[in-house]
């Protein structure tokens, strides 16, 4: 079971080079201790544009259903790798990445900047980027749920 704080991001667009990445897009979800809901925003980059355009944020209530899902989002965490060295390589292969920031559990994926080039000491398995794209559908659907 996560914590009662946590705060989580996803982006779309973390490969990199001489320049930082261009994110496509970027949403958090983040829960405060005593409240019953969970804070969304949303960031997408429309094709041809060249900044996210950001959405006013929105409340989702954390019922069974919710918590279930961010359940399951933090198990997966706690069972998959990060790159090493931070931002070194795209080691699920999404260019994509996932931030979860707790008291129990800080993972990140992708490096601050993005990826930049390079080569990971550590790879994904076939299993752990399963999971991983489990992970991003999780947090596709708890923002979805309030799109």
């Amino acid at each position: 079971m996560p914590p009662a704080d946590y705060y989580v991001r996803l982006q779309h667009g973390i490969a990199g080079g001489f320049a930082p990445p261009t994110p496509d897009s970027v949403y958090t979800i983040a829960r405060s201790d005593g409240i019953a809901s969970l804070a969304i925003t949303a960031a997408v980059r429309p094709d041809g544009t060249p900044e996210l355009q950001e959405a006013a944020p929105k409340s989702l209530a954390l019922d069974d259903a919710s918590g279930t899902l961010v359940d399951e989002l933090h198990s997966i965490l706690r069972s998959i790798p990060t790159e090493s060295p931070p931002g070194s390589e795209d080691i699920y292969g999404l260019d994509t990445s996932i931030f979860w920031g707790s008291d129990d559990l800080e993972w990140y994926n992708g490096g601050p900047q993005g990826c930049g080039g390079g080569f990971s000491e550590v790879k994904a398995t076939e299993e752990d980027k399963t999971k991983f794209k489990r992970a991003v559908e999780i947090i596709k659907e708890l923002v979805n749920k309030v799109q």
